[in-house]
């Protein structure tokens, strides 16, 4: 099971951190790779180099690199703190590696083309729990990525907990 590519789709609200939480406790092993996903609607950003990725994404971006203010910046990412220490945790603790790839376009469609293009071997999104009325009028990016991408997907609920007892994230 060791090396597979985890992706945990990423926007830096409680939700996908909570979906990140899980995905470190329940599913990241020795030797994977824990990778953010983060998908924007735009491209453009006031460093003028984002446009060289924005087909296939940015390249793989290493947690150090990931920490790094001036780095986010070029990729238009703003990771908070809790965000970045529980990368750190889980690459210390579950001997994972951390990475985060940017995508631009359409979040759902984008997270669906990553399972390809990185490539993934799991998927982990959040779900806000959206009403079914917001959810028919707005879609759900979580019930687009499990209907249409070709690997295993775990939507984690917005109030759901990491199981793991030992460690905490």
């Amino acid at each position: 099971m060791a090396g597979r590519n985890i992706g945990v789709a990423v926007d830096f609200s409680p939700c996908s951190k909570n979906a990140l939480r899980w995905a470190a406790a329940n599913l990241a092993a020795p030797g994977d790779r824990l990778i953010l996903i983060h998908a924007k609607p735009s491209y453009q950003y006031e460093e003028g180099v984002a446009h060289l990725w924005e087909r296939d994404g940015s390249p793989l971006i290493p947690l150090l690199e990931l920490s790094d203010p001036r780095v986010s910046k070029i990729y238009g990412l703003a990771p908070d703190r809790e965000t970045l220490e529980v990368l750190a945790r889980a690459a210390a603790q579950r001997g994972v590696q951390v990475f985060a790839k940017v995508l631009w376009g359409d979040p759902a469609k984008k997270l669906t083309e990553a399972v390809h293009k990185v490539p993934l071997q799991w998927l982990v999104v959040g779900n806000r729990g959206l009403s079914t009325v917001k959810r028919v009028l707005m879609g759900s990016v979580s019930t687009y990525v499990v209907n249409h991408a070709a690997c295993p997907v775990t939507v984690v609920r917005e109030n759901m907990l990491p199981s793991a007892p030992t460690t905490s994230y």
